[in-house]
């Protein structure tokens, strides 16, 4: 992988997936700590720069076969530990705990300076292109557990 590719999407270590991230002023609210649903934007970047730094591109899963491959959110457990504020530089990481059958399961935190402001839970579904549960194929669930 390159090194800008790496720079960009974070990367891989021992542990799972690192993506360090800025809050902006566009973060947060008028007291000048991250809006709560702010939140799911830099969970949702982790996940999605993990599957970069993992070779897995989101927009040709949909034609990986006839059948297409898609991950969607299906349920989310957060707790907020403590708030981020503008300006912090915060460090998203991301491990797969369960990949097969029909569903992922990632454990991602949130955290500043070593200090673990967000926990979440995540459940991603592995859906077809109709929308209808699809086993992931074995040779992908090896990546997200390799």
């Amino acid at each position: 992988m390159n090194q800008n590719k790496i720079s960009l999407c974070g990367e891989l270590t021992a542990e799972g997936h690192r993506l360090t991230q800025r809050v902006y002023y566009e973060d947060t609210d008028f007291s000048g700590l991250v809006y709560h649903a702010r939140y799911l934007h830099f969970l949702e970047r982790g996940r999605t720069d993990y599957l970069r730094c993992l070779d897995v591109e989101q927009s040709t899963l949909i034609g990986i076969d006839e059948e297409g491959l898609v991950f969607v959110v299906h349920r989310m457990e957060i707790d907020f530990k403590a708030p981020a504020r503008m300006d912090d530089v915060l460090e998203i990481r991301t491990v797969t705990t369960k990949a097969g059958g029909a569903k992922m399961v990632l454990e991602q935190e949130i955290r500043r300076a070593g200090d673990l402001l967000i926990a979440a839970r995540v459940v991603i579904a592995v859906v077809n292109r109709m929308g209808r549960p699809r086993r992931l194929p074995e040779g992908l669930a090896a990546r997200f557990l390799g």
